[in-house]
Parts: structure tokens; C-alpha cells; sequence
């Protein structure tokens, strides 16, 4: 700053600016431009310490009264322009036509399998999303050094750990996490099932992802049998997918239950009718009855899990399971 005065100058330039401008959007840039913290009063003001010691006093003076002069005139310009008169509103123009959404595809099987399944006598059960590392390994005979783990290679919640340095709370890697809690918290009979999302450190494929959606499902009782587990998912596919769907079980490995199975399903109208995999299935491991107080000598327990973003994928051609997850609205648009 080499003048006091420029204060001056800067107000009449302000005045100038306001009166060339009749939007109250611009009139708000001009008065950031003016009156921002790094406008250009602030600019000036910040000169002063460059000017000789005898005109400080006075330039600081000048400011002040220029700082208030603006905020006079901005105030004015805002007073005025809400005094003005609203344009004519003509009533008789057709409304804004705002675009409705559209449920998610994962969502409207969430459903579908709902009411299947409470067709078939089963109560709905939710649970946390975070859940300890016992209910989500330990209840369901995974121990701390069992190798399944390693098929649900997740993560954990820092802050979480233990004495010993172990971390204890996780993102529940299966829906089964909620069901174990359900077991030690319940009376048999119990039948019941929970969905929602789970959360594993999975490779980013057409077919998985970090986060997905899952359905786990329990019966309790002192008379159930594999049987058992095969007509009701028998029906429960019928259900969902069509009269024409088959289902076929193949021996496989869960540390939870014994026997174990994956879960086949083949429709005429999906994918030709080939053999595609749907989920895991099986008679509850002792083991797992004993850990929720459950006596295995006198109940028996079948559960199944599903993948609803798979059920989903084949219902409704969906190529890349990373779509779901996608911020594109397209995709939900076609539901």
C-alpha cells in the first residue's frame, strides 16, 4: 500500500461493482471478492504494516471505517433485492415431474426370499454388522489356527485387540455369526433366518467383492434330517425361480457342519439350463449345538447360507457382481 486513500478507492470501486449487478449469486461473489478472507480488503489491511510508522495510525482508521461502509453496502444490496417482488408464478403450467427410484436388484430378492421363506414357517432374525471374533470363527468351530479361516480372509476393527495383541471385533464375515448368537440366546425349536451384508477382503472379480449380501438359515428340532434339508430347498427355489428349477446337493467341506454340501441349482431360462453353484448347506457339527448350550444327543439342526447378489445375478442376467456396488444409476433404472 503506498496511499491511505486507497481505502477509498476500494469502496467507490465496490459501489461501482454493485450497482452494474442485479443477481444475487454475483452480488455474493462480490462481496467475497470484497469482504473474503482473502479479499481484497484483507489485502489492503495487510499492507499497512508496509506504510511509514506515521501514517499506520490513520490508514488503520481508514480501514475500519472502509471494512464498515461495505458491509453497509452489501447489506443493503441483499435487503433490497428480498424486498423486490417474486415474478408472477402462472399456476396453470404443468407441475416438475420428479424421477421416482428404483429398489436395488440384491434388494427385491432380500424380499423375494423373505416371503418365501416366511411362507415356509422360518421368523426373519437381524444382528449387528460388527460382530466378536467367537461368534463369527470360534462358535462355528473355526479356531484361532483353523485353515478355513483363510477362506474368509477378512478385516478387522483396529483399536480392537486384546492383551495378547489379537483382534476381537471384525465386519461379520457370514450371516452365520448372527445366527450363533441366535442359538445361544434361543430355546429349540428354533427356525429362523437372518440376511444382510457380510464383508471379506475378496479379489475384485467378475464374481466377488469386499462387500456382498447373504442369507443363513437354522432349524432347530429333534426331528430334522437331510432329508429335511433338500425339500425345503427344493421348494423354496420353485419358490423363487420358476416351477422348472432343479436342485442338487455335492459333498464339500464347512468346519460348521457334518455333512456338508454345496448347493446346485439348474432353470431352463438361466444360463440354458446349466448346473450353476447357489450356496453351502448341512447338518450343524455337535460341536457347534454344544458351544451355544444346545444338547446334540437330543436335537438335531440343518442350516443353509445363500447368496442373494448371485441369486440376483442370475435372475436377472447381471454379467459382474461389482455392478451392485457401482455409483450408476442405469443399472438400477432397468428395475
Amino acid at each position: 500500500m503506498r496511499d491511505p486513500n486507497e481505502f477509498e478507492k476500494l469502496v467507490a470501486a465496490a459501489e461501482a461493482a454493485l450497482g452494474k449487478t442485479e443477481t444475487p449469486d454475483r452480488r455474493s461473489r462480490l462481496a467475497t471478492e470484497y469482504l473474503g478472507r482473502n479479499g481484497k480488503l484483507a489485502g489492503l489491511i495487510r499492507d499497512i504494516k508496509d506504510l511509514p510508522e506515521a501514517d499506520r495510525r490513520k490508514a488503520g482508521i481508514a480501514g475500519n471505517a472502509a471494512k464498515a461502509r461495505l458491509e453497509q453496502l452489501f447489506d443493503a444490496a441483499r435487503n433490497e433485492s428480498a424486498a423486490r417482488p417474486a415474478a408472477p408464478v402462472d399456476v396453470t403450467l404443468p407441475g416438475t415431474a420428479y424421477r421416482l427410484g428404483h429398489l436395488h436388484p440384491s434388494t427385491l430378492v432380500i424380499r423375494e426370499l423373505e416371503r418365501v421363506f416366511t411362507g415356509l414357517g422360518f421368523a426373519i432374525v437381524d444382528g449387528p454388522e460388527v460382530v466378536d471374533d467367537w461368534h463369527n470363527f470360534e462358535a462355528l468351530n473355526l479356531g484361532p489356527d483353523h485353515p478355513g479361516r483363510d477362506m474368509q480372509d477378512t478385516f478387522y476393527l483396529a483399536g480392537s485387540q486384546d492383551k495378547a495383541g489379537n483382534f476381537t471385533l471384525l465386519p461379520r464375515t457370514q450371516t452365520t455369526a448372527v445366527t450363533a448368537k441366535l442359538l445361544a440366546d434361543s430355546e429349540p425349536p428354533i427356525r429362523a433366518i437372518t440376511q444382510g451384508r457380510v464383508f471379506r477382503n475378496e479379489t475384485e472379480d467378475a464374481t466377488h467383492s469386499a462387500a456382498f449380501h447373504q442369507l443363513d438359515a437354522v432349524i432347530v428340532d429333534e426331528q430334522v434330517s437331510f432329508a429335511d434339508l433338500k425339500g425345503l430347498l427344493d421348494k423354496a427355489m420353485k419358490e423363487l425361480l420358476g416351477p422348472d428349477t432343479k436342485v442338487r446337493f455335492r459333498p464339500s467341506y464347512f468346519p460348521f457342519t457334518e455333512p456338508s454340501a454345496e448347493i446346485d441349482f439348474s432353470q431352463p431360462d438361466i444360463r440354458g439350463g446349466q448346473w450353476l453353484e447357489l450356496g453351502g448347506a448341512g447338518m450343524l457339527h455337535p460341536q457347534v449345538l454344544r458351544h451355544a448350550g444346545i444338547d446334540p444327543r437330543k436335537y438335531r439342526s440343518l442350516a443353509f447360507a445363500l447368496g442373494q447378489d448371485r441369486i440376483a445375478m442370475l435372475k436377472y442376467g447381471i454379467d459382474d457382481v461389482r455392478q451392485f456396488f457401482a455409483p450408476d444409476v442405469r443399472l438400477l433404472e432397468q428395475f
